[in-house]
């Protein structure tokens, strides 16, 4: 009898699990795509002052990103390359190109609450986490799995956990939660504004608080969004992110 209960219990936690897993696979699949392309604004609001851009962005899922600054004006130009686990900033006024290191992929990009790691889709949730169901919620009024993540062994992360909030109707990502290694939260992403583009139903207003900066937050909009296009591979080379616009 011990025995089956405890098969009964091992076949329970697989199947949770493979649950949790496939819950973040069809939340993250549904705002990447295999391919996307597609223009964005940015608002950082602080207590002080509101700080606009405008980008223009490609993707080919986790492994190459280019974003590419149109506004403002000063900073037209300005680009972003990831390929594989490296990543490039060009600065167009000094016609300089400075490589990322793995250290700062938690610094700010470009003077907002998202990070390096954020905008190039660095971290992979499914190959580099684990994870398991930790019950249901409501946000925003609609129902949610609420997903714990944590980090496998030797995976190349920077946060030490989060909790993944995923709407029951559609398994559209809803809020995010991240946490450093001592268990403290440092953020969280709310998504808002769910839209039709393209050939899928979308969160197109994300905002990003730090937990230590009350008053402060980041808005991404995207404004248009093609997903699984075909993108040409040279707009993933150095010649691409050097060149003038």
């Amino acid at each position: 009898m011990q025995k089956i209960i405890l098969l009964m219990c091992l076949i329970a936690t697989s199947v949770l699990a493979q649950t949790a897993e496939e819950i973040i696979r069809k939340a993250e699949d549904a705002v990447k795509g295999e391919t996307a392309h597609g223009i964005i604004e940015m608002t950082v609001v602080t207590p002080d002052y509101t700080r606009e851009m405008r980008m223009e962005s490609w993707w080919i899922g986790n492994e190459k990103a280019l974003i590419v600054t149109e506004k403002p004006r000063k900073e037209a130009g300005n680009k972003t390359l990831k390929i594989g686990n490296e990543m490039w900033n060009y600065l167009k006024n000094t016609e300089t190109t400075i490589k990322i290191p793995p250290s700062m992929m938690l610094q700010s990009w470009n003077g907002s609450d998202f990070t390096n790691d954020d905008l190039v889709r660095e971290s992979n949730l499914i190959e580099d986490y684990d994870q398991q169901l930790a019950g249901t919620d409501t946000v925003q009024g609609a129902n949610c799995w609420k997903v714990e993540l944590l980090p496998k062994p030797d995976a190349p992360v920077v946060w030490g956990k989060l909790l993944y909030w995923v709407r029951q109707q559609d398994f559209l990502p809803a809020r995010v939660e991240y946490f450093d290694e001592s268990g403290e939260l440092i953020r969280y992403l709310d998504y808002r504004d769910y839209q039709q583009m393209g050939d899928r139903k979308i969160p197109a207003k994300w905002v990003m608080h730090n937990v230590d900066k009350p008053g402060r937050r980041t808005e991404i909009r995207l404004v248009e969004m093609a997903f699984d296009v075909k993108i040409p591979d040279r707009i993933f080379s150095f010649r691409e992110l050097e060149r003038g616009r």
